[in-house]
């Protein structure tokens, strides 16, 4: 039985904690996991936490939960500032893991985590669930049996409203050690799409915005924003098919929005986030009298959406999502193939997202390697 370790314990610490708890009876195929060894910023919360999450414990130091003989897998979910350390740490201890996305801050503290695995032999993944989704799994199956044809374009979009009011105060995500902003904030959740859906992104030229030049501390003085909140790419992708992603964290009425158009030589493909049971394909096939868009509501023949759901239209969550991407894990360490992102194709998303970064600071086209 997989013990577990977990480190941090905000929202996807939480979340994290779900899956563990709730993957051995979604989906009796891998073995259920014990839940070992918490850890946080100090003992009592620490112990708080691990009762509530249903660990066995907790500590106030996260080495201990890396360095507790009966964990096997960690699971990773600080602020991304931190994980460098604690990765290469948890791999070092022999541990797997399963990390948080971004990887790291920089480009150079990325490389050095995909080398530390490498280096353990050990599985070393990244939380990327939205790739999991029954209705992104099926759009890919749709593209490959070319229903609509070659693609030629792909537009891709990512809009949240939890920076957007211009009187919240400043915290960690505005500051330069926590990256770019949106670009490496969540920017790399519709990279791991397109990662998923189309291979790789060869050229980008990005533009990045601050919609707030300053924002409020909570001592009432007023601290410059180092961080971009809105960022707009063109890309060129390997296989020849032209791409735009749009990001924005201050987007005001969006709440988690990835919205993707795929165009192709015979149809299109539509997909939201926030409609993420379903999808809206059009057919060039179709009678031109009943040609339009039909909406494809995920069922249990989209698996693994039968393995929570017996009737379609009732809809699986985000934390469905963080279940199915925790039985990758668990398989991928049973050495059984998985549809999970490792650290090398990570690295390749990071690769991706400083490229855009040097794009904008260039103000130029910039190769992607």
């Amino acid at each position: 039985m997989v013990g577990v370790g977990l480190i941090g314990t905000g929202f996807m610490g939480k979340c994290h904690a779900i899956a563990w708890n709730a993957v051995g009876a979604v989906f009796p195929d891998v073995e259920k996991p014990r839940l070992v060894h918490l850890g946080e910023v100090n003992d009592e919360l620490a112990r708080r936490k691990a009762g509530e999450f249903g660990f066995a414990k907790g500590s106030g130091d996260w080495r201990a939960v890396v360095n507790d003989p009966d964990v096997d897998v960690v699971s990773l979910t600080t602020p991304n500032q931190f994980h460098p350390e604690m990765a290469i740490a948890i791999l070092e201890a022999g541990k797997h893991l399963w990390c948080e996305k971004p990887m790291a801050p920089s480009f150079t503290e990325a490389e050095t985590m995909a080398a530390a695995a490498k280096r353990s032999g050990k599985v070393a993944v990244l939380g990327y669930n939205y790739i999991q989704n029954p209705a992104i799994r099926h759009i890919g199956a749709l593209l490959e049996e070319k229903i609509i044809g070659d693609v030629n374009l792909v537009r891709i979009e990512m809009d949240e409203d939890f920076m957007a009011d211009p009187e919240a105060l400043f915290f960690w995500k505005h500051e330069a050690s926590s990256g770019y902003g949106a670009l490496d904030d969540f920017a790399v959740h519709p990279l791991s799409l397109i990662k998923a859906l189309f291979g790789r992104v060869s050229r980008v030229m990005c533009d990045m915005v601050k919609p707030y030049a300053d924002r409020k501390t909570a001592s009432g003085a007023r601290r410059a924003v180092e961080t971009y909140d809105i960022a707009s790419v063109l890309m060129h992708l390997e296989n020849g098919v032209a791409g735009t992603l749009l990001v924005n964290r201050s987007a005001w009425g969006r709440k988690g929005r990835i919205a993707i158009q795929i165009f192709g030589s015979k149809g299109s493909i539509l997909y939201d986030q926030e409609r993420m049971n379903e999808f809206q394909l059009y057919l060039t096939a179709d009678r031109p009298t009943e040609q339009g868009y039909r909406t494809i509501l995920v069922a249990p023949h989209h698996k693994p959406y039968d393995s929570f759901l017996p009737a379609p239209g009732h809809g699986l969550g985000f934390n469905d999502l963080k279940m199915i991407e925790c039985r990758e894990v668990l398989m991928r360490i049973a050495g059984k193939p998985a549809r999970i992102l490792d650290f090398d194709e990570g690295l390749e998303i990071e690769r991706t997202v400083h490229a855009m970064a040097r794009s904008f600071q260039e103000q130029r086209w910039v190769d992607v390697r």
